[in-house]
């Protein structure tokens, strides 16, 4: 018999807890085939369709959910046909979908809650797996040991509790880092959690990108007032939560949203003295997340950005070409 398969789909590439989580399924197989795919929120349902997974491999589906009905249905044949599905996910629009009867599929493991983040509900459930397995020992691979202060660190992070030193920059880092880079480092790290070469060359350009991200976002900032409440909207380029955090502290009341021109997704943030559920917001626009952080793609906004700017220079053409 030849390698176990393990494909894995995950919220990345630029997530921490999404990233970790595929990480972890794959540190802890060791010696299987693991095929990781990231995704941001609005491409799941496109790459949970394209899995082609044969019977008797495994999909894990780590830090995401999906909306479309295709979807739920090539999942439902996947099962019927022999593949295991693992299903982990913290998300609120998750939660609050499989409490109103979605996601009623056999699932070899399902665990949706928002107790801790996708990486540690992961890496705590494949902990369990090993213990049960060896008869209460604790016997799991070693490079699996040596991943829960990273796991840690992801969930701190991504709750936004931000107690383990370390946590938030991070997730800066791998922000920072090149799509695929991010998921080597976190399969070399250990428990000291050292830069590898690629995220130390991260960590060096981190300065300068969140310079630019904040000079975007200031000459871009919008703002109107919607039933007391403050609405910020700009543009940014893959930080929204640090410019958030930053205008904050002095925009009580407020609800931001941001255009990313890294990833053509909306990032909703708000106020820490502000209790409105973002989630909420994001779903409207086809996305979801938490109460405190959210996001959504549009598909139409790029496009409708490009036209504006046709708008501005086509009589000027006009006016040369006549």
């Amino acid at each position: 018999m030849g390698r176990p398969v393990l494909h894995v789909v995950s919220h990345g590439p630029y997530c921490l807890d999404g990233v970790a989580a595929a990480a972890a399924v794959a540190r802890f197989h060791e010696g299987a085939d693991v095929r990781p795919v990231f995704v941001a929120n609005e491409e799941v349902d496109r790459a949970l369709r394209e899995v082609d997974a044969k019977p008797g491999e495994q999909l894990w589906i780590t830090d995401v959910s999906w909306t479309d009905p295709e979807t739920e249905k090539h999942l439902r044949q996947l099962i019927d046909a022999g593949v295991e599905v693992h299903w982990f996910d913290h998300h609120r629009t998750a939660i609050d979908r499989l409490r109103h009867g979605g996601y009623d599929l056999p699932f070899k493991t399902k665990v949706v809650t928002d107790e801790y983040s996708a990486a540690k509900l992961v890496y705590d459930h494949l902990a369990r797996t090993a213990e049960a397995t060896n008869g209460g020992g604790t016997s799991v691979p070693e490079r699996f040991r040596k991943f829960a202060r990273v796991v840690e660190m992801a969930d701190d992070n991504d709750r936004w509790l931000h107690r383990i030193p370390g946590s938030h920059e991070l997730g800066l880092v791998l922000r920072a880092m090149l799509p695929g880079e991010a998921y080597r480092s976190l399969l070399e790290l250990d428990e000291r959690v050292l830069d590898t070469p690629e995220m130390a060359a991260a960590r060096k350009r981190l300065g300068e990108e969140l310079a630019r991200n904040r000079r975007l976002a200031e000459a871009t900032r919008a703002e109107r007032t919607v039933d007391g409440v403050k609405l910020v909207t700009a543009l940014c380029d893959g930080y929204p939560g640090e410019v958030a955090e930053d205008w904050g502290r002095e925009s009580p009341r407020t609800v931001f949203c941001f255009f990313d021109v890294r990833t053509q997704a909306l990032s909703f943030r708000r106020s820490r003295d502000l209790d409105l559920d973002l989630s909420k917001l994001a779903e409207a626009c086809g996305g979801g997340g938490h109460p405190p952080a959210a996001g959504a793609m549009i598909p139409e906004l790029p496009r409708a950005l490009a036209e504006v700017v046709a708008d501005r220079i086509a009589p000027e053409v006009a006016r040369q070409v006549s």
